[in-house]
């Protein structure tokens, strides 16, 4: 017999579409195109889901009467080309998930930003006693929580918080949040996405079916979001915010800096001092600004809106300090994988630096972080295979550049260059595939180098 559903792609989000089939009575079959991790498999069986690994029957699938993908499939991949010529409806995990949720859904996209958003949204209404919970690109797929979540005596979660990708994004037809943040816009993905139009069109699927009952909480500051709005729509309800003076496009402001390090909150007004804040540094300021503002239109309550962003503790590998020693501050910020996150991270160094960077450029242009290297980084160590890009655009604006190929010995060089009273800072621009499984095993090792010392 058929399965009901066929999901495409068996990592972390195929898994959480079978968990939330099994969650809801859909038979399903789970294909992939190479092998499926053991453990992996053996969750599956025990949903009862069917498994094929190392290729896609095409008969199988076009038997089904629902296709959902895993972002990693881009929609030009031949499985999804032949559910739709079929008349198949496919569906990301993303999309999935939502149909199958009655919480109210927060969903945040952005080039940099999104995952410390995400958290810190969460924590924010925790804090306040709503019942809400954190899935999407951030970790556990939103499938495969909300399944979780319906196993509660309390059964479904009041509100989600969503970490969204383009990747996630860009082909959906229907996922319609309650509240979208959007947050920046750089390129970034342009393989997958042809051009940068393509990539901000895949960001902006979060507000394209919202509704006049919906709102969208947009950076007003940000060039890429301002060419993006100037040739996008949304029929959802704005919300500005601000850490510069914008352009006035007749946006009205829900969260603003004033003089004196202070900024606000508008409608009703609660102004707090930018020091207050866990998160330090520009782009943590507009990250608090964002969630803050999204926290508001869930009635967060101002007294647990303060001691939410006061006492928020950052995600691992995101300007994450390690530890200080001999007075050399540790910084792991492994997940800036792109020119603007690293931006952002050398930015807010106040410290004479030594900067870790490299990897798999993904077409980097430099040009940017020059000035701000040459005013911050005294010491540039290149963290990759090949780092002839990388020396070529920073040779002039560091006295000295050193090349390593593991993230211990980053750490270890780093502290022997640094002088009492520096910053040691892993932002690497670039992606970590040439050396490491992920950014998240860059940062572990780092750290791991850090404890060694």
């Amino acid at each position: 017999m058929s399965a009901q559903v066929t999901i495409l792609g068996a990592g972390e989000s195929g898994e959480g579409a079978a968990k939330l089939c099994h969650s809801l009575g859909m038979s399903c079959r789970v294909t992939d195109a190479g092998a499926v991790d053991p453990q992996r498999k053996a969750r599956l069986a025990a949903l009862g889901a069917d498994i094929e690994e190392g290729g896609h029957d095409r008969h199988a699938l076009t038997s089904s009467a629902l296709v959902v993908k895993s972002p990693g499939i881009p929609p030009s991949a031949p499985p999804v080309q032949w559910a739709r010529e079929a008349g198949i409806d496919v569906m990301g995990e993303l999309e999935f998930a939502a149909q199958h949720t009655t919480g109210r859904i927060a969903a945040v996209t952005g080039t940099n930003g999104k995952t410390t958003t995400t958290a810190l949204l969460h924590h924010l209404l925790v804090t306040g006693g709503l019942d809400a919970g954190c899935a999407g690109n951030i970790g556990d797929s939103f499938a495969g929580a909300i399944a979780d979540a319906r196993q509660r005596p309390e059964g479904d979660r009041a509100i989600w918080v969503v970490e969204a990708s383009s990747f996630q994004l860009e082909d959906t037809t229907d996922f319609r949040p309650d509240v979208a943040l959007l947050l920046n816009l750089t390129p970034d993905h342009l393989d997958r996405h042809g051009n940068v139009d393509g990539y901000g069109d895949a960001k902006w699927n979060i507000t394209s079916r919202q509704t006049a009952d919906d709102h969208l909480i947009v950076n007003a500051d940000d060039p890429g979001l301002r060419n993006l709005r100037s040739r996008r729509t949304t029929a959802a309800r704005v919300h500005a915010f601000t850490a510069d003076t914008p352009a006035d496009d007749g946006m009205a402001l829900a969260a603003h800096t004033l003089e004196h390090n202070r900024f606000t909150y508008t409608n009703p007004s609660l102004t707090m001092s930018i020091q207050e804040l866990a998160l330090q540094g520009k782009h943590n300021l507009y990250n608090s600004m964002a969630a803050g503002v999204a926290a508001r239109l869930f009635d967060l309550k101002d007294a647990d809106l303060r001691e939410g962003l006061q006492h928020f503790r950052n995600i691992e590998h995101r300007l994450e300090r390690v530890s200080d020693v001999n007075d050399i501050r540790f910084i792991n910020d492994s997940k800036a994988t792109n020119v603007n996150a690293a931006w952002y991270a050398l930015d807010s160094m106040t410290r004479p630096t030594v900067w870790i960077a490299g990897g798999v450029d993904k077409g980097n242009d430099y040009t940017e972080l020059i000035p701000l290297v040459g005013e911050k980084v005294h010491t540039l160590i290149c963290l990759g295979k090949d780092n002839a890009k990388l020396k070529k655009a920073f040779g002039t604006a560091v006295s000295r550049i050193f090349e390593v190929e593991s993230a211990e010995e980053a750490a270890i060089m780093g502290y022997n260059l640094a002088r009492p009273g520096d910053a040691v800072l892993l932002s690497p621009a670039c992606a970590s595939f040439d050396l490491f499984s992920s950014y998240e095993e860059r940062g572990l090792r780092f750290k791991s180098g850090v404890r060694s010392l």
